[in-house]
């Protein structure tokens, strides 16, 4: 039988604290047997995430002067460094059993980033992974940043693609802590922005087919952070 995997699309622009917050809930649930997988899509309020591997040169404005702009500033207890969310961002959190789908935490950003590649290679986006660098890049610049926790053997966290985000957001921050390389979106990739609601069609589409191949429970998730960030 496939996998029981619940997708919920939050409405609007949700602010970083009440999308944990239901992801927290939705965590706990799995991990005591009362809920199924969950996959939420959203777009975020903005907001910039600092991970525990941020470093003191990464935020690159004081957080009273982004507050000012409408940008909040949050510490989370993801895997990386720092990011930027806000909307034309679609923001993928799945809170997964791991042993169910066969993964480990390494694994599940893997298995994300190929998600994602495929997702962009049905827009005629060129995309995929560079070595040592967590994420989805294209023409050199990352397009889907990714950062999971997991506790109990199921997930937290997830990912983040650009679709037609307003870059300058990342303005305020060296993203990643990765001073070499920069980000993109679809929009800049196509010359146009497709939909967001086709892009998480899209995706959840992708997300559904797999659930559908991955049946047999397995062992080997444990508790562990895995980078880069969201």
């Amino acid at each position: 039988m496939p996998l029981d995997l619940a997708v919920r699309r939050l409405p609007g622009r949700v602010p970083y604290a009440e999308a944990l917050a239901l992801q927290v809930e939705a965590h706990a649930a799995r991990r005591a047997g009362r809920g199924p997988d969950t996959l939420f899509l959203l777009e975020h309020a903005p907001v910039i995430t600092l991970g525990p591997r941020t470093g003191p040169g990464d935020l690159l404005l004081d957080p009273g002067a982004l507050a000012r702009r409408g940008v909040e500033v949050v510490r989370t207890d993801r895997g990386g460094g720092i990011t930027f969310h806000g909307p034309g961002q679609m923001v993928a959190y799945p809170v997964l059993d791991l042993r169910s789908w066969g993964l480990r935490p390494r694994d599940l950003l893997r298995f994300l980033e190929g998600l994602v590649s495929g997702v962009l290679a049905g827009y005629g986006v060129e995309a995929g992974t560079v070595e040592g660098r967590t994420g989805v890049w294209s023409g050199g610049a990352k397009v889907c940043a990714l950062g999971v926790r997991v506790a109990g053997g199921v997930s937290l966290h997830g990912l983040a693609l650009n679709v037609a985000t307003d870059l300058g957001g990342f303005g305020a921050i060296v993203p990643c802590g990765i001073r070499d390389a920069g980000v993109t979106s679809l929009e800049r990739l196509l010359g146009t922005a497709p939909a967001m609601a086709e892009v998480m069609d899209r995706f959840e589409a992708a997300f559904r087919a797999e659930a559908e191949a991955r049946a047999e429970p397995r062992t080997g998730a444990g508790e562990a952070t895995a980078e880069d960030d969201r």
